[in-house]
């Protein structure tokens, strides 16, 4: 009997043992890999990686697949593989802007070994004697450059890994514009490679050529009064935004925002979004947030992508005209109605898509809107207040308080 059960559980055990490996690859290739990774790259039937990752492991028993174009289709190959013993290349710490995350949702836990590597941020710091929990980590990797915007604080130490060559002179050049010029940008070019070269330059003064692709960039932000630096609260001044005057006015949007509540990863309706810096607003919140500017005006549709794009490269889709633009969209967590209340119908399908549990935003400054925020208030509940906002202005020779037009704003919850 007890032959017989050792016996089964060793089956067992030879049946649950993963059938794909995930190893991280370092600039050193193989030479680099630990007796596991060795061993599962050796025992591969069939390798999966990028070209570079190919070159560095060199000759294996196994056969070497190149990842294919378009890459959204290499998920597919590898699943056709499950059974066979598969390896798959990746970067260093495949779970830090890696195709980990992406095997992970498609192949259970049990089915997949990984076998990392230090991550190229961990080595920056390393090399940079920076706390790891004291820098920014940001990838410009097949993103936007103004996706380090928001890091740029006085003082601060940013880690980003570049997309290509071209990167840390676009960085540097883009610090410079913004008064930042000053600071201090290190280039690490091949990290944890023989080929390691890390070489450093003020940003106004950057000239280092012959800058490899695979690079990541380390920068130390030295600031003046002076630097063009994105404020942390919200209600930005409306110089921050491209606007033709629609707008939400800086003190009106602090308070819209603050009803919103906007909480990690939410989606936002912005309707009417005019110059889109409530959605804007909303996605600085956290990098998870998403929103969804209704823009019927193509002038001001173009100006919402641009103030997504400078602001920090945010989640906001920009879409036409409400109410005909929410069919089949994402139902949202929050909605955001900047314009358009008193047109037929806008509200209604808003509220219909509205998740249960979301909230519903509305601002008006006319004696109509007023109207339809009576009647909705009556029938649906929620909180009514006027906001009004008074600003100094020169009158003659003297100055005296000039009134903004009051605006009435009505939050409500959906049961």
């Amino acid at each position: 009997m007890t032959t017989m059960l050792r016996e089964s559980d060793a089956l067992s055990s030879r049946q649950e043992e993963p059938w794909l490996s995930l190893i991280g690859l370092g600039e050193d290739g193989a030479a680099g890999l630990c007796r596991e990774a060795l061993a599962a790259l050796n025992a591969a039937e069939i390798v999966f990686g990028g070209e570079r990752h190919i070159a560095l492991v060199g000759s294996v028993p196994g056969e070497l697949r190149p990842w294919p174009q378009p890459f959204r289709n290499a998920l597919p190959q590898i699943l056709r593989e499950r059974g066979r013993k598969v390896c798959v290349l990746a970067t260093s710490d495949p779970f830090h802007y890696g195709i980990g995350n992406s095997l992970s949702r498609a192949i259970p836990a049990g089915e997949m070994r990984i076998i990392p590597q230090l991550s190229s941020f961990s080595m920056a710091c390393t090399r940079m004697r920076w706390p790891q929990e004291e820098c920014a980590l940001v990838s410009l990797h097949g993103r936007t450059l103004y996706r380090i915007v928001p890091h740029l604080q006085p003082q601060a130490r940013i880690l980003a890994l570049s997309w290509d060559e071209t990167t840390p002179r676009a960085v540097a050049a883009l610090m410079t514009t913004r008064g930042m010029g000053a600071s201090r940008i290190v280039v690490m070019e091949a990290l944890g490679g023989p080929q390691e070269r890390i070489r450093e330059s003020r940003a106004d003064a950057f000239a280092l050529d012959d800058v490899v692709p695979l690079n990541l960039i380390a920068v130390e932000v030295a600031a003046t009064q002076d630097s063009r630096i994105l404020p942390l609260a919200p209600g930005l001044d409306e110089e921050w935004f491209a606007h033709d005057g629609q707008i939400t006015k800086s003190e009106i949007r602090a308070i819209t925002l603050s009803a919103l509540a906007p909480r990690a990863g939410e989606l936002l309706w912005d309707v009417g979004a005019g110059s889109g810096s409530v959605a804007v607003e909303w996605c600085q919140r956290h990098l998870r947030n998403r929103a969804v500017a209704f823009e019927a005006r193509a002038d001001r549709a173009e100006r919402i992508a641009r103030n997504r794009l400078e602001l920090g490269g945010l989640s906001v889709e920009v879409v036409g005209a409400a109410p005909a633009g929410f069919v089949g969209r994402e139902a949202p967590d929050a909605v955001f109605i900047g314009g358009g209340l008193t047109e037929a119908g806008l509200f209604e399908a808003a509220w219909a898509a509205l998740k249960p549990g979301g909230r519903l935003v509305a601002n008006v400054v006319t004696i109509e809107g007023e109207a339809k925020l009576a009647a909705l208030h009556a029938e649906h509940g929620g909180s009514l207040r006027r906001i009004a906002i008074d600003r100094l202005a020169p009158v003659g020779g003297k100055h005296g308080w000039r009134p903004a037009m009051p605006v009435t704003q009505w939050r409500v919850e959906k049961p």
